[in-house]
């Protein structure tokens, strides 16, 4: 399977000015064409190319390669929303193939820059590229991110045989109160992260009515904190998970919660919590943990799980009278609805894999 790295770079004074030069000329440079594609209804890369190759080498002093990469970048963004006219952050991220970069040994790589390639040290490798049989796929993204450069590398890691298809399986329902409840009954909570959502939100109010430098400065500061917290709660949770499901030797079911934004309604107050929800985030770090520690994951359809009664099968809109509980109007049974849903997630993937087999 293939994992993202990022591997710390531990550049010189100079080299670092090198590569903050050549950031800033790749990225106006794929500004450059990308306004060019914008006014010429051009998708195309080799298309784009004959346009504005040559100027954005004269002008911006780039490479053959670095205006290649430039121009793919700017056909990329505009590919994804032709109605907008793509324009790229003076620091963006920047795409290095192998023609422009090469490794020197396990600890040091050269790059290319407006000056010529330097070679940098490499400070941290992850955790990733030194286990056995990685190897490194594709071009890499330099990044530079509060002062400090990073190398993102595509690594193809071998995965471990993968189990039987299982007698039993995990439920998982996803939720916001509950990032998540399996159909053992254990709940995870997200208490933590909606207490530091909406408290940063309070904060955010009122440093965005300030307006001042300073007060953009710590917003920045704390949006980058609360997004690491919560990807910290996810990446916790989703080991946790993979790990009972390893050790009960069960798959692990999951709700295709696909375009649940777009569907789901609710009150102004609940919105900020919808739309700050990270169930992607947790879903994507169970799928590769999953896949590293050999256990299957199966997507279902999430319709009615939370209305279904796991007893009788009944469903109703009314068998969950409020949002923790759930009370079967046909056959009385009753306990907590997340638990439940969860319940009839594992069921669905069971007969899943049973019509799959027939």
């Amino acid at each position: 399977m293939l994992v993202t790295e990022m591997l710390k770079l531990a550049p010189s004074l100079e080299q670092g000015q090198a590569l903050l030069a050549t950031m800033r000329a790749c990225n106006t440079a794929a500004t450059r064409a990308a306004e060019v594609a914008f006014a010429h209804r051009i998708a195309n890369k080799i298309a784009l190319q004959k346009l504005v190759y040559t100027d954005l080498r004269h002008e911006f002093g780039l490479s053959a390669q670095m205006a290649v990469r430039s121009i793919a970048k700017a056909c990329g963004a505009y590919k994804r929303d032709k109605t907008i006219k793509p324009a790229f952050r003076e620091l963006g991220a920047v795409a290095y193939d192998q023609r422009i970069l090469t490794w020197k040994g396990r600890d040091a790589v050269s790059l290319l820059t407006l000056s010529g390639r330097v070679v940098i040290p490499v400070l941290y490798r992850g955790r990733w590229l030194d286990s056995e049989g990685a190897t490194l796929r594709g071009q890499a993204d330099l990044v530079y991110l509060d002062g400090v450069f990073f190398l993102a590398v595509v690594v193809e890691i071998p995965e471990p045989p993968r189990q039987e298809e299982p007698q039993r399986w995990l439920g998982v329902d996803l939720g916001i109160v509950n990032l998540a409840t399996d159909s053992t009954g254990e709940p995870y909570s997200g208490k933590e992260v909606r207490a530091v959502r909406r408290r940063n939100a309070r904060l955010r109010a009122r440093l965005q009515a300030k307006n001042t430098k300073s007060a953009k400065r710590l917003l920045k500061r704390r949006r980058r904190k609360e997004s690491r917290f919560a990807r910290n709660i996810n990446h916790v949770i989703s080991k946790q998970l993979v790990g009972k499901a390893k050790d009960t030797r069960s798959g692990i079911a999951l709700e295709d919660l696909q375009g649940i934004r777009e569907r789901v309604t609710v009150r102004k107050a609940q919105r900020a919590d919808l739309h700050s929800w990270g169930f992607h985030q947790l879903r994507t770090f169970m799928t590769y943990k999953a896949a590293l520690a050999g256990v299957p994951v199966r997507l279902v359809d999430p319709r009615n799980t939370s209305r279904t009664c796991p007893g009788c099968g009944h469903i109703d809109k009314r068998n969950r009278p409020t949002r923790d509980d759930f009370r079967c109007v046909s056959c009385g049974l009753a306990g907590p609805a997340d638990h439940f849903a969860a319940i009839n997630i594992g069921r669905r993937a069971v007969r899943h894999a049973a019509d799959d087999a027939a």
